[in-house]
């Protein structure tokens, strides 16, 4: 087996094409977001908390994929606008559960619009059996490489 054996071929490799599509995707996505004065992450947080009201600071930084300190900084922007509250003191332990506002639920409304037409523009040239086929491969790539078949950390999707 030659040198050349293990090269990995970039226009073929799915690799290098899950994060030029990535890209692609957040680059969309922020494009629509900026004008509501929101970042992918700044929706991101709000969808989660949609979801799943009373995470954590280290739950939604995990969910959002940035770190606790940039979840922190967030979380306060969030506080100051009134997206969100977050109570003085720990109900118990020392985490602060944070919960969306009305304000906050207003706003991420406006931004799931945004964000549900550029999924709709991603995805318009595939079969719904694509988009399936796609949810599907997707999610075994996942499982494969975190190495278990067992939830994960909390996703916009809900599923890990």
């Amino acid at each position: 087996m030659g040198q050349n054996d293990e090269r990995i071929e970039l226009q073929t490799s799915l690799g290098y094409r899950l994060k030029e599509a990535s890209s692609a995707l957040r680059a969309a996505m922020e494009e629509v977001l900026q004008p509501l004065g929101m970042t992918v992450t700044h929706y991101s947080c709000l969808e989660l908390l949609a979801q799943r009201p009373g995470l954590s600071n280290s739950e939604l930084a995990r969910g959002t994929f940035v770190t606790r300190q940039s979840m922190n900084v967030l979380l306060r922007q969030l506080e100051r606008e009134g997206s969100v509250t977050r109570p003085a003191e720990p109900p118990v332990g020392r985490t602060l559960p944070t919960r969306l506002t009305a304000r906050g639920r207003r706003r991420l409304e406006e931004a799931s619009l945004a964000v549900r037409s550029v999924e709709r523009r991603m995805l318009s040239e595939l079969t719904d059996a694509e988009q399936e086929d796609a949810r599907r491969i997707l999610a075994a790539m996942i499982r494969a490489l975190r190495g278990d078949s067992g939830p994960g950390r909390p996703t916009l999707s809900g599923t890990a």
